[in-house]
């Protein structure tokens, strides 16, 4: 198979690698963009944002990262609805192969694979940013003057709740 060549290729789709792939385009780097598991990142796992520049009044998350996206293809990124699940950065260009087998060679790479709770397993996944959080940071406003049960291991969870 012919490796599909770019001089960016940018690994991860939320807001990062959005972003990333934006001023990748503008610049006339034609970048491509592969999605991973969970286009839109972390902020898929809530339902409004009340913390992201730009916007006065809450917004819907599945608005935003629509527009997100919507605005990186625009400017001139490919977005490849796909995951890179092996990358060889042994020399140039690196390549970097997809769960469907397609091979992108790519001179740099941005990954901006983020971050994802690691929730117990016995809570309802409906409750996930509707009363159950993975980021204090994002969601503790939300919880003011209420009494919160911190689960985690180590410094994080704490230092997050106060």
């Amino acid at each position: 198979m012919t490796p599909r060549r770019t001089r960016l290729l940018v690994i991860g789709a939320g807001a990062a690698g959005y972003t990333a792939a934006i001023y990748a385009a503008r610049a006339n780097l034609r970048p491509i963009l592969v999605t991973g598991p969970q286009p839109g990142g972390q902020l898929t796992t809530t339902s409004l944002v009340e913390n992201f520049p730009g916007f006065a009044l809450a917004i819907e998350e599945p608005w935003l990262m629509q527009q997100v996206e919507a605005q990186a293809a625009n400017v001139g990124a490919e977005i490849v609805n796909d995951a890179i699940v092996e990358v060889s950065l042994g020399e140039r260009p690196f390549l970097c192969r997809s769960r469907r087998g397609d091979i992108f060679a790519a001179e740099a790479s941005v990954v901006a694979t983020g971050a994802s709770a690691r929730w117990l397993g016995h809570e309802p996944p409906v409750l996930h940013g509707r009363g159950i959080s993975g980021c204090a940071t994002c969601d503790g406003v939300f919880f003011c003057k209420q009494d919160v049960a911190v689960i985690g291991g180590g410094n994080t969870a704490m230092e997050e709740a106060l």
